[in-house]
């Protein structure tokens, strides 16, 4: 259920969720991925362009150890001074939150056990007892399967926007920086691989499920967003080839690399291998991208 936004309290709900923001020191950016939350939706409810539901608001409130009835415009604890301990966060279950915060938590679980199982394989029973809490608790900050698996795939996103910032690819040449990207997509590691077993769960959810499929749109319009700025930036260097079309060429790639992934993934033998995929990737930049 959505609270605020064009409700009589809804100014009331923005500013306390800013206080909470300012009290922790983080940009909004960092404040969203510590409650998985999307910073676009973050900045759309800040600004009164969209509501908070529920879930968000419990997350907020575990997020900055304060009450969900004050940050809905009760009583209750706000934030602390920085001077003070802050208490940990509100749990139904009793069960100590862990330093990241339990939503973290539950969704860093999820991706695991996801991985390991398949969606429709993990219970939120499994959940809790991967996190040493009640499935209260998963309920409390997750209300549904829907919820969980946006996390997850949030989570994805987010682990993979830090890798490229780490690298710090914004700064290099975009064929380089195009070439990077391509290798962080190359399911090579234990945590490539797990992230890529999530989205493929992801698509078989959005073939059946109109919800996850808005879901599985938004993401991949992100996605194709980076691939084409990158191409474009390229083209614009001349790395690229003069009459490229950035937007087209995202397309492909895209499609290249999900097929690919989906081969490196399979476990029959003779499957094709991460250095398959690299190489066939590294050879379309080369040879459908580049410029003589």
């Amino acid at each position: 259920m959505p609270v605020g936004g064009g409700e009589p309290d809804g100014h009331t709900v923005r500013t306390r969720v800013t206080e909470v923001i300012d009290s922790l020191g983080c940009s909004r950016r960092e404040f969203a991925r510590r409650i998985v939350m999307d910073p676009s939706k973050l900045s759309r409810s800040l600004g009164g362009t969209r509501r908070f539901t529920i879930a968000e608001v419990v997350r907020i409130a575990d997020a900055g150890g304060v009450d969900c009835g004050w940050l809905l415009g009760g009583p209750g604890l706000g934030p602390l001074p920085e001077s003070a301990a802050a208490p940990g966060p509100r749990q139904p279950s009793g069960a100590a939150a862990p330093t990241e915060g339990r939503p973290l938590q539950i969704v860093r679980e999820t991706v695991r056990l996801i991985a390991e199982h398949g969606f429709h394989a993990v219970r939120v029973g499994d959940i809790a007892a991967a996190c040493g809490t009640s499935t209260a608790a998963i309920h409390y900050h997750f209300p549904g399967r829907d919820e969980l698996l946006e996390a997850a795939v949030r989570w994805c996103m987010d682990e993979d926007t830090a890798r490229r910032a780490a690298d710090g690819l914004a700064s290099t040449d975009a064929r380089t920086e195009l070439l990077r990207l391509i290798e962080l997509q190359t399911p090579r590691t234990a945590q490539q691989r797990r992230q890529w077993l999530v989205w493929l769960d992801l698509w078989a959810e959005a073939a059946r499920s109109t919800a996850v499929g808005r879901l599985h749109g938004h993401f991949y319009r992100q996605w194709r967003a980076t691939l084409a700025d990158v191409l474009r930036r390229g083209r614009d260097q001349g790395a690229f080839r003069a009459d490229l079309d950035p937007e087209s060429a995202a397309l492909r790639l895209a499609a290249l690399i999900d097929g690919l992934a989906t081969q490196v993934l399979a476990t029959a033998p003779g499957s094709t291998t991460p250095d398959d995929m690299h190489a066939i990737l590294t050879a379309f930049v080369t040879d459908e991208l580049t410029t003589d």
